[in-house]
């Protein structure tokens, strides 16, 4: 069959189809680009076209900038319970439209369906728990040190928020960052990466239905250098969000610089893989192999570097290599697939370069190593061994299946390499010494740590990194932070 037949024959999957828009969501309606212009997105698959997006520039951020301030006075007002309300049945048409959802964000963006099923539960899962948060966004007091003066703190929706979200993860990085400022009482504009729009606009449907009013949900979809920057420049946006690159969180923080807004950046990570020689090597192993290769490896949490102790290494190396090898590839509807299709060419290159740079280097090749017979944008699941430190993959983040295996000798030296990076997201960690844990998870300049597992995320989570790697939290209470001012009040009681 031929790819575009391919793709629409997928697409005719979707129970729903009025799921499916190509408009971007603007005041409550469904908008094209004033001038009609068009941005083609494709299953990275196949390569076939699934559909043409609109692509708006910045008189249309302007207005969604408007209608969102428009609304802002409304959705502020309402009781906390109503917007609690609102937001849980968002979260009920979500889950009514899980495998719609997941049909969509596998065919644009080529995650394994299942993984994908997996997103739209998680996505979910901020919404349900910011549905409930916004019934305590004011559980804060003082006591008053002052005879005869009564003291109340109070936090305060910033009004306009503009998300900024990627695309390996797009249903749920807008959640978490649009349930949070919802919860809080901000309306907010959403600009999903241009190429994977589609789950962004289902949210937007699924919104509306659960009566979410005009202008609180806006999304606006094309390229983001002209629909960010008016955002950075707009003195009504009070808070950003952007999850992404690093380089690129550089830049919309110094667009915002003038507007001192509220930002929250979720940057690059680099994390390490630390096992010692007393933690239980199968379970490490099973932990490895997920921390590395989820998402076919283009998720900032991904292990970068693995390092193991010496004494065990030659055994976890022999071991991982049989387990990743053995990952099946394929594109996201097929049975049993582990490894889909790298987003872009750049990302397969990128893949290619650390490769043959570590070879370059020194380091041995255990498995793949090439670009796999499924297609141009898929590459095999790779294990490098004895990586030296200098190879680029042990200081750049590769997103993509290509695991890094050193060997260490001692705590001090593996706590040294670990932390020698800008990043600072996330590390992993497995032994079986409470002694040992205790100084690592001090030691490890990370902004979380993960002792003995791999999934660590959800709701109740404040995520984030430090150094390189970010500026805030999201999930958990911590949230709802950048969202909100805190306003004291001190009264005369006498």
């Amino acid at each position: 069959m031929l790819p575009q037949l391919e793709a629409r024959a997928e697409l005719d999957r979707l129970e729903d189809p009025r799921l499916f828009r190509e408009l971007a969501y603007i005041d409550g309606k469904w908008r094209a680009a004033r001038d009609a212009a068009t941005r083609d997105v494709s299953d990275p698959a196949t390569g076939a076209v699934l559909g043409a997006v609109a692509a708006l520039g910045v008189g249309e951020a302007k207005r969604a900038v408007d209608a969102a301030a428009r609304a802002f006075g409304e959705w502020r007002a309402l009781l906390p319970q109503e917007r609690a309300a609102r937001l849980r049945a968002w979260h009920d048409t979500i889950m009514a439209a899980k495998e719609d959802l997941a049909v969509l964000m596998t065919l644009e963006q080529g995650k394994p369906l299942a993984e994908a099923r997996g997103e739209i539960d998680y996505a979910a899962g901020f919404v349900e728990w910011y549905a409930e948060e916004a019934k305590r966004v004011n559980a804060e007091s003082v006591t008053s040190h002052l005879p005869g003066a009564e003291m109340s703190l109070r936090r305060e929706p910033v009004g306009v928020a503009a998300l900024v979200t990627p695309w390996n993860f797009p249903c749920a990085m807008i959640t978490r960052k649009a349930a949070a400022a919802l919860a809080a009482g901000c309306t907010v504009v959403v600009h999903p990466s241009i190429e994977t729009p589609f789950s962004a606009l289902a949210l937007a449907e699924l919104a509306e239905r659960a009566g979410l009013p005009a202008g609180v949900f806006n999304v606006v979809t094309g390229e983001a250098p002209a629909i960010v920057g008016a955002w950075c420049e707009d003195r009504r946006v009070r808070a950003l969000s952007f999850t992404g690159s690093t380089a690129i969180g550089r830049l919309i923080a110094r667009q915002c610089a003038d507007t001192l807004k509220t930002l929250v950046l979720e940057l690059g990570g680099h994390a390490p893989f630390i096992v010692f020689p007393d933690a239980d090597l199968t379970h490490a192993l099973k932990s490895a192999i997920d921390a590395k290769f989820a998402t076919s490896g283009q998720d900032c949490l991904a292990a970068n570097r693995i390092y193991v102790h010496r004494a065990v290494y030659d055994t976890f190396a022999a071991a991982f290599a049989r387990r990743a090898g053995g990952l099946k590839v394929g594109g996201g509807f097929d049975r049993d697939v582990a490894i889909g299709p790298l987003m872009h060419e750049r990302a397969v290159a990128k893949c290619e370069a650390h490769v043959a740079d570590a070879l370059a280097k020194g380091a041995k090749l255990l498995v793949g190593g090439a670009r796999h017979d499924r297609g141009p944008r898929f590459y095999a699941p790779t294990v490098l061994a004895d990586v030296p430190a200098e190879a680029r993959i042990m200081h750049e983040e590769t997103f993509g299946p290509v695991a890094a295996l050193a060997p260490f000798d001692d705590e001090a030296a593996v706590l040294a390499a670990a932390n020698a990076t800008e990043y600072g997201l996330v590390a992993y960690l497995h032994s079986r010494d409470p002694g040992r844990i205790a100084r690592m998870t001090s030691g490890l300049e990370y902004g979380m740590v993960a002792v003995n597992r791999t999934r660590i995320t959800g709701a109740p989570v404040p995520f984030g990194g430090v150094k390189q790697s970010g500026l805030g939290r999201e999930g958990a209470r911590q949230g709802m932070e950048a969202y909100t001012e805190l306003k004291y009040v001190c009264t005369d009681a006498a």
